[in-house]
């Protein structure tokens, strides 16, 4: 079941946390389970107050939705041991239709990977008859490789070089130590001379008979005998693919975790001359293989945007998303999508007012948990009902939810009120950009803040500091214009003060900052569109 990821913006208000959860309950009604209520910022004291509240857990931290190769379902791994014979790798990949094979330690780790390429260079390396050699291998395997009978078992791990008796007999023995080995045809007079030398093996080629007398010598002086269909070519081309895996790989293979980003591993994969990478889980251990025809499936993570819908604000890799629908109460953004999606987009005074409405209209009610946090969705952005964005619908809902919770609407809203204002402790620069939104207004980038004081003596006590936060943040931003309101429930107003170039502020507000907003309580609806109109004018 493919799961659906719901985000408020990127600075989570009480409004916001309350939707996602809200709409993840109502959907999972129909859908159990597949929708999934997640955030891309911190809680805020006021917010934590109210999950406390009403026993609800705080959504998932999810930091970005960037397609990521934990996103992806891979095939069964091919892999062998740095052990195993280069042939065997080859007969694998024959056998399965791939074009390289990764080789692992004792431990599952990844160490390399033997591709056509490695196994063609093995072979020339090896092509010359005078060259061949065996490291250390076991009798049985060589045997295996061989398709050879062990007609003497005098050794169990074989390893020196390989002499076919293609020389004059007498040059052969002067070359040859006792770890070397022979191959030989029908001859038994050079057959028992080989083993009177002493070497280590005497491999019989072309199913040529061998005698009592030369067993018998074999045993004697501990050499290994054994007999194969193969020609004396067909030997020494096998002996050249009884390298350890370990001795042809390449090593240089790209390794990624399952937290990268696919857009990363294309960039890995593309620049690997395998044009693969492998995957490898927390321990260390092979986990996948990462090809191009892997990257071309469709991994991005499904969304539902609640309380915003401009990019600006949104997760971080939203345009790796697919969005499937967006609910929200503010101006519109621009965000764009590939697909048709539901827009849902209301000017009432919160999100949180949307989604009991679909409760409402559907018939469905909410558990008393889920009406709590909606309740004080709306109350916290509509400051107890008593902001300008306020509307009848929002005055419904909260005697609706009023009613389900038990609460005191008034009292509720007093309560919030004091817990957003958690002001001690707290550095500035944490409440200077704990609730901010950028907004793009006629081709500026503007960052607005927004605090809530008990009253304007707590900003006019750090006006100096103030101005120097919002230079910085303006700084590390790279927002054209920064401001920050700070405003005053008992006041109905608002102080506003700002960092830009000083002739735009000049021509903005006409006077010097701070400056105090009388009537001005909501950031979207009373200062973002006055504040759009007064830059779209000193653009024309």
């Amino acid at each position: 079941m493919n799961q659906i990821y719901l985000f408020g913006h990127q600075k989570p208000d009480t409004d916001s946390i309350a939707s996602v959860i809200g709409y993840a309950d109502f959907l999972n009604r129909s859908e159990p389970g597949r929708y999934v209520a997640v955030r891309c910022g911190d809680i805020n004291p006021e917010t934590r107050f109210v999950l406390q509240r009403y026993g609800m857990s705080e959504p998932a931290f999810t930091p970005s939705v960037e397609p990521r190769l934990s996103d992806i379902t891979y095939k069964p791994v091919f892999s062998l041991p740095d052990d195993v014979p280069a042939v065997d790798v080859a007969t694998l990949m024959a056998k399965e239709g791939i074009r390289n094979v990764v080789i692992t330690d004792e431990s599952g780790h990844p160490v390399g990977m033997v591709g056509e390429h490695a196994l063609a260079r093995a072979y020339i390396k090896k092509i010359h008859l005078a060259e061949l050699a065996v490291t250390p291998i076991p009798v049985d395997t060589l045997a295996r490789i061989l398709n050879a009978q062990v007609v003497v078992a005098a050794q169990q791990t074989l390893e020196g070089k390989v002499y076919i008796a293609i020389d004059a007999l007498p040059v052969m023995l002067g070359r040859m130590t006792s770890q070397d080995i022979a191959v030989i045809g029908d001859n038994e007079p050079e057959q028992l001379a080989l083993i009177s030398a002493g070497i280590a093996c005497l491999i019989v080629a072309n199913a040529a008979p061998i005698g009592e007398r030369v067993k018998k010598a074999a045993m004697e002086r501990a050499v290994t005998v054994l007999s194969t269909n193969l020609d004396a070519f067909g030997v020494g081309k096998m002996i050249s693919l009884s390298l350890p895996a370990r001795e042809v790989m390449e090593s240089d293979v790209p390794l990624l975790s399952f937290t990268d980003t696919v857009a990363h591993a294309r960039h890995v994969v593309a620049g690997s001359k395998f044009r693969a990478a492998c995957v490898i889980s927390g321990d260390g251990k092979l986990a996948g293989i990462l090809t191009r025809t892997t990257l071309l499936d469709d991994v991005r993570k499904s969304v539902i945007l609640l309380d915003h819908n401009e990019a600006s604000q949104a997760v971080v890799g939203i345009e790796d998303a697919e969005i499937v629908e967006i609910i929200d109460h503010h101006r519109l953004g621009a965000i764009a999508t590939l697909k048709p999606v539901r827009f849902y987009n209301d000017p009432v005074g919160a999100t949180s007012t949307l989604i009991a409405l679909k409760f409402m209209e559907s018939g469905l009610m909410p558990s008393r948990g889920i009406a709590g946090i909606l309740l004080c969705g709306i109350l916290s952005d509509t400051l107890g009902l008593r902001m300008s964005t306020t509307t009848h619908k929002d005055k419904k809902v909260v005697r609706w939810l009023a009613q389900i919770t038990g609460e005191d609407p008034e009292t509720l809203a007093a309560e919030l009120l004091e817990a957003g204002m958690d002001l001690a402790g707290v550095t500035l620069e944490t409440i200077l950009t704990r609730d901010t939104k950028t907004f793009e207004l006629f081709g500026k980038t503007v960052l607005i803040a927004q605090v809530m004081v008990p009253s304007f003596a707590w900003n006019q006590e750090r006006e100096e500091s103030i101005n120097r936060e919002l230079a910085m943040l303006r700084t590390s931003s790279a927002a054209d214009l920064v401001f920050v309101l700070f405003t005053s429930v008992s006041d109905g107003a608002s102080v506003v003060y700002g960092s830009a170039d000083s002739r735009a502020l000049s021509e903005i507000f006409n006077e010097p900052l701070p400056l105090r907003l009388n009537g001005v309580m909501s950031r979207k609806k009373d200062f973002v569109p006055w504040l759009g109109e007064k830059i779209r004018s000193l653009t024309k």
